[in-house]
């Protein structure tokens, strides 16, 4: 009987699987962090005879590669991938054996051009699974635009064709197992369910319920902003990632800090927001760990800024800095533990308030409006919005830095409140007067005192 376990990676919206039959494993698309692949495999005794990439992936570095040398797998990658390391070179229509598996590897393009899916059968010939990486996922499909947006017309219809093809080379019964789709923004909308199969993707999904013109125009017209570090894991992956290094970083007194902070390297509190408006050491920036810490931390930073964790605990340290591997962020400059107070040394702490939409809703009615930014994507405002705020976002507060006032408190929100606190500490650390709102925004679902529209968004 073949086994297939999942190892999710909630900070990247992405899954690993291992496959096994009890005696051998196939992995699929690793993480860079593969203890966690060794602490399925090695209590079971299982040997990995191979490790799958579908593709070369745009939104974490791979561990497939440091994998395969460890245990003695072979690699297989798409033959036409131009990758610098060797690999065993798989191409549409071979089929590798992995004990009692099979393994048919099918060319899928759409998310990539080269991107492969791997349909997995039994002893007896019958396909049980499919490991779709960014192709056919939970009632969506991989975004075609990651390789420029000028081949986001021709890499969706190809989505398209790739799976029609799985849809009619599978039987329905077969269980679909996509990489992307959890909150990665690799996906062009985000997934439905945790399992699925190919039949109930004939139901449900639009790649399988639209014609090719709809389908790609609903695509193309839906797609949203996608984080800048993507750029980095391409030449990353292709180049073949290096070991990694997950030992404690250096401590720092508060005196190397402040002295971190002034040379303008990014000391980063991992604390929740409310904790940090609370109280927190000036001129530091707030990405808890508490929601998309690697996301975040790796679209808005310079790439190569030195970055310092602040944590209240060493674990807290340890799973900021696994996350940071997983997008190529291998060493963090130092780090602290503790409190703000420790911190900062005897100096005194930063603070913000924090408000609701009520709050928001009762300064308007007393004629005393805010001056409130949405902070959330095109693609979000869109679906409803406070009238009368400035959009700004999240993605682009450095670059529109200079369009936020200096003269008035900034108040600042997003859909529950994470990014909000981001933008809040960074605007702070600027010199701004900020206000945090934090709180669930529901769009059609009203607030007293605050107009609620839909449609274009606005912007400043």
């Amino acid at each position: 009987m073949i086994e297939i376990i999942p190892i999710d990676t909630p900070s990247l919206g992405d899954r690993s699987y291992v496959a096994t039959d009890g005696r051998v494993a196939v992995v699929v698309d690793p993480q860079r962090d593969i203890d966690r692949v060794l602490a399925v495999t090695e209590p079971r005794r299982l040997r990995i005879t191979h490790v799958l990439e579908t593709h070369i992936h745009n939104d974490y570095v791979t561990g497939g590669l440091r994998l395969a040398e460890q245990v003695g797998a072979r690699y297989c990658v798409n033959a036409e991938d131009p990758v610098s390391y060797e690999r065993h070179p798989v191409s549409d229509g071979d089929v590798l054996e992995a004990g009692d598996m099979r393994i048919r590897v099918i060319h899928t393009p759409g998310h990539t051009f080269t991107h492969l899916s791997y349909a997995l059968s039994d002893a007896a010939g019958t396909p049980v699974a499919v490991f779709t990486g960014g192709s056919l996922l939970y009632g969506s499909t991989g975004r075609p635009d990651l390789l420029g947006f000028a081949h986001a017309d021709t890499l969706a219809r190809k989505q398209w064709g790739s799976a029609h093809r799985l849809a009619a080379e599978l039987p329905d019964s077969t269980g679909v197992y996509p990489t992307h789709g959890f909150g990665s923004f690799c996906s062009a909308t985000q997934a439905e369910g945790l399992a699925s199969t190919i039949g109930q993707e004939k139901a449900v999904n639009p790649v399988l319920t639209q014609d090719e013109d709809d389908y790609v125009t609903e695509l193309i017209e839906g797609l949203s902003a996608y984080p800048a570090y993507y750029a980095h894991m391409g030449p990353a992956n292709a180049a073949g990632p290096g070991q990694i290094d997950l030992s404690s970083p250096e401590q720092a007194d508060p005196a190397e800090l402040r002295r971190r902070i002034e040379a303008g390297e990014w000391v980063v509190d991992l604390r929740t927001r409310k904790a940090f408006a609370a109280g927190h050491v000036p001129s530091t920036y707030n990405i808890g760990l508490d929601g998309s810490f690697v996301t975040y931390l790796g679209w808005l930073i310079p790439w190569g800024t030195a970055v310092t964790l602040l944590g209240e605990s060493a674990e807290a340290v340890a799973e900021a800095q696994r996350e940071m591997v997983r997008i190529g962020i291998d060493r963090p400059a130092a780090m602290a533990t503790g409190g703000p107070e420790e911190w900062a040394g005897g100096r005194p702490l930063a603070s913000y308030p924090v408000v609701t939409f009520a709050d928001v809703g009762a300064a308007r009615e007393r004629g005393e409006p805010p001056y409130l930014v949405d902070l959330r994507r095109e693609d979000e405002r869109r679906l409803g919005y406070v009238v009368g705020t400035v959009h700004l976002p999240m993605h682009e507060l450095f670059s529109r830095m200079d369009e936020v006032p200096t003269d008035r408190p900034v108040w600042l929100h997003c859909e529950a409140g994470y990014r909000a606190s981001i933008a809040a500490s960074m605007l702070q650390a600027a010199g701004r007067d900020v206000v945090l709102v934090d709180d669930n925004f529901y769009p059609g679902v009203a607030v007293a005192g605050l107009e609620l529209s839909a449609g274009e968004p606005v912007s400043a």
